[in-house]
């Protein structure tokens, strides 16, 4: 019997403090922030995974787009394959610095040397406006990877004290200082603070990863304006 008891004890002592015992225990506060938690590494797993795809495939892209360009052949011939619906930053990026010199060449700015100078700047600034908006759109959702990375020890941390809290109240309440009676309320105070450190270390580590490759893919791309820029200046002194 006094066996029995004890073996008894120890799987009730084990259930109540399972992960799932002590989201139930919880009371409402805590458990709005286990829940937030669990949303916010859900979320940013979810935003890691999306950012390491997309910069793979452009990366693939703009690897194709510059074995085009600099294969030799007409700029003018790229352009018209490529259209109006370009596929990755790179060859946006292209196709709005031709927009601009097609629409100067159709009204005869080209041959005006007095115009060349203003015809330049609009074609870098159109390319610096194109760039912008398209890193704009890879960069989305990354303020929410830094702000979980900054924030969520913060709010498991707020969750630790409000069940350490809890603990202290449930220790006055029953006089008793018993390990069975401080133990489910420490654990529970400990398991929000787990809680935070998975939703912030993944999240700050693939922030940084991220955004170190998304450092990389925008000197890319202002290299590839520098170097289309100097490739229609020269062509404009060309036809100067």
């Amino acid at each position: 019997m006094p066996v029995d008891s004890v073996n008894l004890g120890g799987s009730t002592a084990a259930s109540t403090l399972s992960m799932w015992s002590l989201f139930l225990q919880a009371d409402l506060v805590v458990k709005s922030v286990m829940v937030l938690l669990l949303l916010a590494s859900f979320w940013s797993w979810a935003v890691i995974f999306d950012k390491v795809l997309k910069l793979r495939r452009l990366s693939r892209e703009a690897n194709a787009f510059e074995e085009s360009f600099w294969s030799g052949g007409s700029i003018d011939d790229l352009y018209d394959r490529i259209g109006n619906r370009p596929g990755d930053p790179m060859a946006a990026t292209f196709s709005a610095a031709m927009l601009e010199w097609r629409r100067s060449a159709a009204r005869g700015l080209i041959i005006s040397g007095a115009l060349q100078a203003t015809l330049k700047e609009r074609i870098e600034k159109v390319m610096q406006v194109t760039m912008a908006r398209e890193m704009e759109r890879a960069e989305r959702y990354m303020s929410f990877l830094a702000t979980v990375g900054s924030t969520a020890t913060f709010v498991g941390l707020f969750g630790t004290v409000w069940g350490i809290m809890n603990s202290f109240e449930s220790i006055a309440a029953s006089k008793n200082t018993s390990l069975a009676v401080v133990a489910p309320g420490i654990a529970e105070a400990l398991f929000t603070t787990a809680l935070g450190l998975i939703a912030a270390i993944p999240a700050v580590v693939g922030y940084n990863k991220i955004a170190t490759d998304l450092g990389r893919y925008s000197g890319r791309l202002e290299n590839f304006s520098s170097e289309f820029s100097a490739i229609l200046s020269r062509q404009l002194e060309e036809k100067a």
